[in-house]
């Protein structure tokens, strides 16, 4: 069995929280790069709130993308992914399925109400 130091797991969280320019996209279908992203994107919300490392629900660790309420949907379509993605560099920092997809329509907010969690699940 692999095991991995929380330090180990903290190091990569971290280069997430240290993102020179972080975008969070609501996606159309989850992306593989950062061009998908971009192009898959309905809506985002710039320079979102991402929280310290932590202590991850059933072990491991994890960061929260805190919620927000001033985003903004671009386009009309059916969101099913989260793209965290690094403007500055053109990096995909990491994508996650929303937890049931739905119709966004141009024009409207984009909010997030439930924090969003990106983590390590424990070495099995």
């Amino acid at each position: 069995m692999t095991t991995l130091s929380t330090d180990i797991l903290d190091a990569g969280l971290q280069q997430i929280r240290d993102a020179a320019s972080p975008v969070l996209h609501l996606c159309s279908q989850e992306p593989a790069s950062y061009a998908e992203a971009e192009s898959y994107s309905l809506g985002t919300k710039t320079a979102p709130t991402i929280g310290a490392q932590g202590n991850r629900s059933g072990g491991g660790r994890k960061i929260e993308i805190a919620t927000f309420t001033d985003g903004e949907i671009d386009a009309t379509g059916t969101a099913t992914h989260w793209a965290l993605v690094d403007a500055a560099t053109s990096r995909l920092l990491a994508s996650l399925p929303v937890p049931a997809p739905q119709v966004v329509t141009a024009g409207n907010p984009l909010s997030l109400t439930s924090a969003i969690e990106i983590g390590f699940a424990p070495a099995t």
